[in-house]
């Protein structure tokens, strides 16, 4: 746990020095002091001006993504109302219909080729002479 940046070793190691060059008496007079300056600054407006504030902030993320969804749901209705086709066909998945590529050319088959590796077997094949 830190506060200000400040661990629990380090805190205890500024009391014990604060308790040697104060002393007990005028540490007692301090704390006090620094106390009622604590509260005081608590219960100042402008110190639940920064409370709120700071809670403002912090929900703020939150706020922002709650907000896009709303928008985001209201565009999706009006974008189902303004195209009842695409309703219907997600009512009845049997009849839609399945993309098809465009395409200028007809589709053909392409041809089957002899890879050059077979060629050049074939090639060796035949310019051998037969010694049967």
């Amino acid at each position: 746990m830190e506060i200000l940046g400040i661990g629990i070793n380090e805190l205890i190691f500024i009391l014990i020095i604060v308790l040697l060059v104060l002393g007990p008496k005028d540490m007692q007079k301090t704390s006090k002091t620094i106390g009622r300056w604590l509260r005081d600054i608590t219960r100042s407006d402008g110190w639940k001006m920064f409370q709120q504030t700071s809670q403002e902030i912090r929900s703020l993320p939150t706020k922002l993504i709650r907000d896009a969804n709303q928008e985001l749901n209201e565009i999706g209705k009006e974008i189902k109302s303004a195209s009842p086709s695409t309703s219907s066909r997600i009512a009845n998945p049997k009849q839609t219909r399945q993309p098809q590529p465009y395409s200028d050319k007809p589709v053909t088959q392409p041809e089957n080729k002899i890879s050059p590796a077979e060629n050049e077997l074939k090639e060796s094949e035949s310019e051998q002479p037969d010694n049967a």
